[in-house]
Order: structure tokens, then sequence, then C-alpha cells
């Protein structure tokens, strides 16, 4: 398996400057490519704010790495081994752009989706070398969560999944490879039903959110992040889980569809910090003290946990 010396970054939104920097810091030349100009000044700005992350981890830093911003995607790709598309979350502008990388990259090249749910097998159709393609689920901020969901489509080949493994471990992530491909992999679903079941004590009148965060961050998110699920599920005694899960896990949300309370702050226009309000209201200074603070917050426990 050749070692990876160039990779390419097609989108340049919230994840594309994070990894970008991170694969740089390993050592890899790495190209930005966006359609939008605008796009691609900003990331500028974000891969500098990624580096300054990475140095108040004191993450390992390989000689040779760097980033450039590419307007074209041609000389983008030029040479890249691996090319990671990292573009809205939309089945047809993802085989699109797949199929245009496929254009003007070696048969060997590896394409990698960052999608965080849409099924690899279905990204693949099309390809002229489905084989090529896989799964590389990145976690939002991805300079700060040293974790890669690897996923394989149905056609996807033993070499490419070993690729973006063994890259994941020399960036100093750790890759996890699931076993079969379910929608929305395995991150998302978890996240998803532990969202399901915040939403519904919310939305059922059991909490307010200021106390349903307080709970989970303190109760269960702080205790998670040292004992993870199915450690802890050893720790506080399977004679205790299954006496519990017999009752409680009927009574739990089977909601099928979104939260109400969700529903209408979407509706509204209420979609969270990027339009000044969500469940909760931001102005610009309020935001960005969060973002500080929380990138702080996560250095700090990411360096206990190591």
């Amino acid at each position: 398996m050749t070692e990876i010396a160039r990779a390419a970054i097609l989108g340049t939104g919230t994840m594309g400057p994070g990894m970008g920097a991170v694969l740089a810091r390993a050592g890899i030349q790495v190209s930005l490519y966006d359609v939008s100009a605008e796009a691609l000044e900003r990331a500028k700005g974000g891969v500098e704010i990624a580096k300054g992350v990475l140095d108040r981890l004191d993450a390992p830093k390989s000689e040779g790495g760097d980033v450039s911003f590419e307007p074209d995607l041609a000389t983008a790709l030029q040479g890249a081994q691996v090319v990671a598309e990292a573009v809205p979350e939309k089945l047809e502008l993802k085989q699109q752009v797949i199929a245009d990388v496929e254009q003007h990259v070696s048969d060997d090249a590896i394409i990698a989706s960052n999608t965080s749910g849409i099924p690899i097998t279905k990204m693949a159709e099309g390809m002229q070398h489905p084989e090529r393609l896989v799964g590389w689920h990145w976690s939002n901020p991805p300079t700060l969560i040293p974790m890669n969901e690897v996923i394989r489509g149905e056609q996807t080949s033993d070499d490419a999944v070993r690729t973006i493994e063994e890259l994941t471990r020399r960036i100093g992530y750790h890759p996890v490879t699931l076993k079969k491909e379910v929608p929305g992999f395995v991150e998302n679903r978890v996240l998803y039903a532990i969202m399901r079941e915040c939403l519904a004590l919310v939305d059922e009148g059991v909490i307010d959110e200021e106390g349903l965060d307080l709970c989970v961050q303190w109760g269960i998110g702080y205790k998670l992040a040292v004992i993870p699920p199915i450690h802890l599920l050893d720790v506080a005694g399977l004679d205790i889980y299954t006496s519990v899960a017999s009752y409680l896990n009927e009574d739990l949300s089977d909601e099928k569809g979104v939260s109400s309370k969700a529903q209408k702050l979407h509706d509204e226009g209420r979609l969270g910090i990027k339009a000044g309000g969500g469940f909760f209201d931001y102005t610009p200074e309020l935001a960005q003290q969060l973002q500080q603070e929380r990138a702080g917050k996560l250095v700090a426990v990411r360096k206990a946990l190591s």
C-alpha cells in the first residue's frame, strides 16, 4: 500500500478547512477546492484557526505538509492519491462531484465521502470504478474529534478500506470500520436516538431545554466520555440493565417523524446559531464566545482522555 503524499478535499464549508489542516499536519500536501471563490477565501481563515487548535492540542507534526487553495478542479486533483468530498448532503450532487473527479484522477486513486449518512452503495451507482469509493465520516469539529467512521459499500475494495484506515491512524485518529452499511452509520444513529428522546421529553413538558441539557451534560455526557456505553453496561451490571430495560424500553419515544417544537422553530426560520436563534437566542458576540469556550473545553477533554 503506497503512503499517501497528496490529497484533495472538495468543499470548504463546515468540515473542509479542518480536515485539510489535520491532513497537512501529518505531512500531506492538501489541495482545497470549492466552486465558490468566496467560500475558498473564507477557508483560508478556517485553516489558520484549525492550525491554532492543533497547536493547542500539541498534536504531532510531520514535515512536508501544506494546504493550497484551488479554484480549478483539475488543478486541485492533480496527483491526488486520495480525494475526500465534503460537499452538501445531496445524493445527486455528490454523485455528480464523484463523476467529475473520476475524469481527472488515476484509476487507483481512492475517493472518500464525508457523508453523514447517505449509503455509499447508492453514491457509487454509475461510477467507472465503484470499488474505490469508501465512506470516511469525520465528526465536527474535525480538528478536535479524533475518530473517523470508515464505511464499505457493496463494491468497495479491501484496499480502499485499508488505505483510509491507515490514513486515519497516520493523522492520529481512531478508525472505526462498520461491519455492514446502514443509513446514518453508527455515530449519527446513536446521536439521533438520543436527540429523539431528549426532544420528546421537552415536547411532552417533562422538562425544559435548560434542564434537559444540564441533565444530559452532567448525568450521562460527562460519564460517557470516560466510560463508553458497552463498558458502562458492565459497570452497572447486566442484571440492573435487563431489569430496567424490561419496563423502560417500552415507554421510550418511538417517534418516526420530527419533534413538534423543532419543526415549529424550523418553519419560523430559527435554525440555530447561524440564524441568530434556535431553541436559544444568539448574538454574534455570544456565538463567538461560545465557539471559543467550547473549543477550549474540548481541547482540555481530549488531552485528559489521551
